[in-house]
């Protein structure tokens, strides 16, 4: 697995290439859909891997609340994952940037660091969050999602968010992107 890691003052982000259920944070990050039900992607995936407990836990969730809106987060354990937290979140599907999709999607990252905060957490693992079939534009997630979470790192008492992105293309793309609004980190593998 690739990485790059970059010593901001107020704490570690690190991008990796890889599987994010295999994160050893203390919370990873699903991108759900509202119904929290599992889907495809990385929350099929995250679903598979936790085993059948958390989707109890998302049904019991929805019969309290309802269904979770854009840019909202929630939490459940994390069963069967190496995290001991799943931070459940949705972010918005891509309108042309004619819908307030921006907002949300910093919402989506900034409510599951309030999340991650209030459990007293220090480590978080993001996916790319509306990248893959909501399809927001990479380049632009990856520069609000950057500047959301090294926000998140300056205001909260988290000392590492890592950012798991599965394909080379999106490794390489949030990586220029992180290169350019915090200079050149440290490479690892």
């Amino acid at each position: 697995m690739s990485a790059v890691n970059h010593e901001l003052s107020s704490g570690k982000l690190v991008l990796r290439q890889g599987d994010i259920t295999r994160s050893r944070a203390q919370a990873i990050v699903n991108a759900a859909n509202s119904s929290l039900m599992g889907g495809g992607g990385v929350d099929g995936a995250i679903h598979r891997a936790a085993g059948p407990k958390l989707l109890q836990a998302c049904r019991e969730i929805v019969r309290e609340q309802g269904q979770l809106p854009p840019g909202e987060a929630v939490i459940t354990p994390g069963f069967e994952l190496p995290a001991r937290y799943v931070i459940h979140t949705v972010g918005p599907v891509w309108q042309q940037g004619r819908k307030g999709e921006a907002e949300l999607l910093e919402s989506a990252y900034l409510s599951s660091i309030r999340l991650a905060e209030e459990k007293g957490l220090t480590s978080l693992a993001f996916p790319a969050i509306s990248c893959g079939a909501y399809g927001f534009p990479v380049e632009f997630a990856s520069e609000l999602a950057l500047k959301a979470m090294a926000r998140g790192l300056e205001q909260t008492g988290l000392q590492e968010i890592s950012v798991y992105l599965f394909s080379e293309r999106d490794f390489s793309t949030w990586t220029a992107q992180a290169e350019r609004l915090f200079g050149k980190g440290i490479e690892e593998e």
